[in-house]
């Protein structure tokens, strides 16, 4: 029954929902809960559907191999990056907390508003704090979004920038 109650929570919320706050909805212990989803997790497993756990917390996807023909069906596609936007937000998901200062630096020109703009607006970027040096520039991070749109569980997942650009790692 805890199974069936945790599935028809996540299928009606749309949105990733911690542990704890499924174990407060179904008032059972969260251990019992963890468990059960794990459980659940393993019952989609080769399916269409997938029970992941991201940073956000645990939430129905499609599984990727299928993500074309879904997204021909829903003629909605991800979001399109422009050069500008993934730069900057792979600095901030490598480099966080960073400052707009900070990533112009790095990339040697200076980074649009509309890019943060976009990033923020996505949900992927929010201030995080300010820094401690005169002007007390904002300083932006990764939020949980980041890492459940990108299906990660934390950012330990990130690939290594060496990998990404091609490096051999000794």
């Amino acid at each position: 029954m805890l199974k069936a109650q945790l599935e028809a929570l996540l299928f009606a919320s749309g949105e990733p929902v911690e542990a704890k706050k499924l174990a407060e909805a179904t008032g059972a212990e969260l251990r019992a809960v963890k468990q059960a989803l794990a459980e659940l997790a393993a019952d989609y497993r080769g399916r269409g559907v997938r029970l992941v756990e991201t940073g956000a917390g645990w939430q129905f996807t499609t599984a990727p191999e299928y993500a074309a023909v879904v997204q021909a069906f829903l003629q909605k596609s991800p979001p399109r990056l422009s050069r500008a936007q993934l730069e900057t937000l792979a600095l901030v998901a490598y480099r966080q907390p960073i400052t707009r200062a900070e990533v112009d630096a790095i990339r040697g020109v200076r980074t649009s508003p509309q890019v943060w703009q976009a990033l923020m607006d996505w949900g992927w970027v929010r201030p995080v704090g300010r820094k401690d040096v005169p002007g007390r520039p904002f300083l932006f991070g990764t939020t949980k979004r980041f890492l459940a749109d990108f299906g990660l569980k934390s950012l330990d997942e990130l690939p290594d920038p060496a990998q990404l650009l091609g490096e051999r790692t000794a």
